[in-house]
């Protein structure tokens, strides 16, 4: 084994090995008897690369030859392991679509163990590596389709600036494997700070087995002593956690909702305890605007909308609250230290909000006004579904020392079919624009930098998938290169920034996505 890993990895490959396996041990140490199974992965077949992300490699400093030998393709397909590896499955609970599920866990994820890197320490998870004791009568494995789908989107998610889980590889095998129909067989190499939940928290809190409640206290000074050390001080852990957990999710969510990123699934043991994006499964980012929009094709309530996002972000932040109970001992006495933290959301998430908006329309100065000026394009936008995306990149280019109605605003004037009411949004924005004494060419400048012209539509991710599917996985990577750099303007790549085909509109995407 290490003779192997001498060739793929340079000398310092041994000091990589022992700080490895000692972080896996601090690890395990910790949390495993309580919270995680030891179980392998299960083999797959003919593994084959289909994506990798260089980015993310080179950031956590591991050489450009990485991928090189067989053995990185063993390892992230689940076929081996390096020294010091030892995968768990983890156990959590969670709340779905609002109801109480009970136990859940990774039942198709295996946590391989901690790494420290270049910038601090990470965990690396395979998705779809085989059953688990959490499966579920399952059978553990992911699909190629899906896979693709999350692979792209972890990155392009960071490209956009937006806090979320990373994605390492993405490896493929024709393994049948049986959905809807049968599809083959991927797995996708997670890689964050940790992939601790809400629902762990949950479990501990709601499962009444004895002793769970002094293990809820474990976590939460894990999570304090390994990822918040700024908290370490805190006179009260648990509310101090708490209120990071209020402040990152209000920040997550005004992400989101500026760049049309619909989650499509946020139960609770799909929420961050770090304010990452974590879980893509029936994700969607908007086409035409529709504060309503679904992208969920199991959603039949309309739960997760784009809409309600905020709201159920508050929602899955007041189950974490009710689960941290037992480990606040001030609550018995004043539920205010409780409340208090929450409510704060109400201030956060706006606050947030309206900063992401003022961005988004270049605006450098503060005036009380600026929310409603961003609700109102909103609203005219979603009249006759302007696309989200085209429309704040079209934005940038507004010369507003011209009227609307002149040509030189044609580009972004013309996305709209009531055109007196966007007129008269322009008018407004404009005399904002004057009150700060704004230069449109050094508006344009920090607009661009903040209102992407790609973002990872269905219509370009169902290309991919069906060419991938086909064998090829050209497509794959090359989306994957474009996304890197979303902001910027990359020749010969004027499709991917185009309106969706007629087509588009067929593709659903479900919880088996």
């Amino acid at each position: 084994m290490s003779s192997d890993l001498d060739a793929v990895f340079a000398p310092p490959a041994h000091d990589w090995v022992n700080r490895y396996a000692q972080l896996s041990e601090s690890w395990r140490a910790r949390l495993q008897a309580p919270m995680a199974t030891t179980v392998n992965a299960q083999a797959l077949p003919a593994p084959r690369w289909v994506a990798w992300s260089d980015p993310l490699a080179h950031e956590l400093g591991w050489p450009a030859d990485w991928r090189e030998g067989e053995l990185p393709l063993r390892v992230f397909s689940g076929n081996t392991l390096w020294p010091g590896m030892q995968p768990v499955a983890t156990v959590y609970s969670g709340h779905q679509f609002g109801v109480w599920a009970g136990q859940l866990g990774d039942g198709r994820a295996l946590l391989l163990g901690e790494l420290q890197t270049a910038v601090g320490t990470r965990e690396f998870q395979l998705k779809g590596a085989g059953s688990t004791p959490y499966s579920r009568r399952a059978d553990g494995r992911a699909v190629l389709r899906s896979s693709i789908r999350e692979f792209l989107c972890s990155e392009a998610m960071h490209a956009l600036g937006i806090p979320t889980t990373r994605a390492l590889a993405l490896t493929a095998s024709p393994q049948g494997v049986r959905r809807e129909t049968m599809e083959t067989a991927a797995v996708v190499t997670r890689v964050a700070p940790t992939f601790i939940r809400f629902g762990h928290f949950e479990h501990f809190a709601h499962s009444g087995e004895a002793g769970h409640h002094e293990v809820l206290q474990v976590l939460v000074d894990h999570v304090v002593e390994h990822h918040v050390p700024h908290l370490r001080d805190a006179p009260q852990r648990a509310v101090a956690l708490l209120q990071y957990a209020v402040d990152s999710t209000a920040r997550l969510m005004a992400a989101w909702q500026s760049v049309g990123f619909c989650h499509g699934v946020m139960n609770t043991d799909n929420m961050s305890i770090l304010g990452l994006t974590i879980d893509y499964g029936p994700f969607g980012f908007l086409d035409g605007f529709d504060p309503q929009h679904i992208c969920n094709h199991s959603d039949d309530r309309g739960r997760y909308a784009w809409q309600n996002q905020p709201q159920i972000g508050y929602w899955n932040l007041r189950a974490l609250a009710q689960a941290l109970v037992p480990v606040i001992p001030e609550f018995e006495g004043d539920e205010n230290v409780i409340i208090d933290v929450l409510k704060s959301y109400e201030q956060r998430f706006p606050q947030a909000m309206t900063e992401r908006w003022r961005a988004k329309l270049g605006l450098a100065t503060e005036q009380e006004s600026d929310g409603a000026l961003a609700v109102d394009l909103l609203t005219v936008m979603a009249e006759h579904r302007t696309d989200f995306t085209i429309a704040f990149r079209r934005l940038c280019d507004y010369q507003s020392s011209l009227p609307p109605e002149d040509p030189a605003n044609a580009s972004v004037r013309d996305l709209f079919i009531n055109r007196e009411a966007f007129d008269a949004w322009a008018r407004r924005y404009a005399d904002r624009l004057k009150l700060e004494n704004s230069e449109d060419a050094e508006r344009r400048v920090r607009m661009r930098r903040v209102n992407p012209l790609y973002v990872l539509r269905n219509h370009l991710a169902e290309t991919a998938i069906r060419l991938s599917q086909a064998g090829d996985d050209s497509e794959v990577r090359r989306l994957h290169q474009l996304l890197q750099t979303p902001y910027e303007e990359q020749p010969g790549c004027e499709a991917d920034a185009d309106f969706p085909p007629d087509w588009a509109q067929s593709i659903e995407v479900s919880c088996s996505s």
